[in-house]
């Protein structure tokens, strides 16, 4: 059998690796913030600057709404969100011993009240019918198979007038992609489709006003960036590399392949429920 998408991306314990990485940083765990967390626990491309760039781009976020993150990971941005919109913030992942370590970061920061993680499945979400005011999912789509599936019980679960906010690795051209990539060793689990395809199908399942931002450039940026500084030895002790171990910079320098030769399309969506 080969590996799940779950297993891809978490084995061991997630929650004490952090905290080694937080000590060899120097942080104070008694005082910790949801910045201290920032380098490591937004597990998608670009980490913590996607996470507020998405932030900037969704429509306003009242104190008294209620936000779903699909594949929540460790929790990072619903913490952030949680924090700077000051609303409620409920996450799910197939991942196991990240939802643990994350319900465990959220209550190392105090903000219970606020964030609340769980296991389960992107394309049967466990919520009642028109639960959230709003929904998002970053870099978790290529690891879902059915995303037809997955979009209609985003619309299900969603208010009238609320939004569904995605930031992903689209497909491109025909060129096969080099792996390994972070979502993928080896092509397994692996479900990419065009951005025109994503809008067509967010279309099919009942979504309007679809913004597509491509956003391949700050992608190349980033992971160049992440590149120089593995090159040099000189990777800080907090970054996804804690997470993703010794094959982080195999995927970055394919993730940089990929996008110039056209293979991936990296891009921001952005779209809602009619109200």
């Amino acid at each position: 059998m080969g590996i799940t998408v779950a297993d891809h991306w978490a084995q061991g314990d997630v929650y004490q690796r952090i905290l080694e990485a937080l000590e060899a940083a120097g942080k104070d765990l008694t005082a910790l913030t949801v910045e201290d967390l920032a380098p490591v626990d937004h597990v998608h491309a670009r980490g913590f600057a996607a996470t507020v760039e998405l932030g900037d781009a969704l429509p306003p976020v009242a104190p008294d709404s209620h936000l779903l993150d699909v594949g929540c990971g460790l929790g990072g941005p619903a913490r952030y969100f949680g924090q700077h919109f000051g609303c409620r913030v409920s996450g799910i992942d197939l991942t196991g011993p990240f939802v643990e370590a994350g319900q465990r970061l959220t209550g190392l920061l105090g903000l219970d009240d606020r964030v609340d993680l769980r296991v389960g499945d992107a394309q049967e979400l466990p919520y009642e019918d028109e639960t959230f005011d709003g929904a998002y999912a970053q870099h978790v789509t290529m690891n879902v198979p059915d995303r037809p599936a997955f979009f209609a019980s985003a619309f299900r679960v969603l208010r009238p007038g609320g939004f569904l906010a995605l930031t992903e690795h689209g497909r491109g051209s025909s060129r096969e992609l080099h792996h390994p990539v972070p979502w993928s060793e080896d092509g397994s689990g692996e479900y990419l489709v065009t951005p025109e395809q994503t809008r067509e199908l967010l279309q099919e399942a009942g979504f309007v006003d679809i913004a597509v931002t491509d956003t391949g450039q700050d992608y190349l940026a980033a992971y160049r960036a992440m590149l120089s500084l593995a090159d040099r030895g000189a990777l800080p002790p907090l970054g996804l590399h804690v997470l993703i171990g010794p094959s982080t910079t195999a995927k970055a320098r394919n993730s940089v392949r990929n996008i110039e030769e056209g293979a991936t399309r990296p891009n921001r969506v952005v779209c809602h429920k009619q109200g």
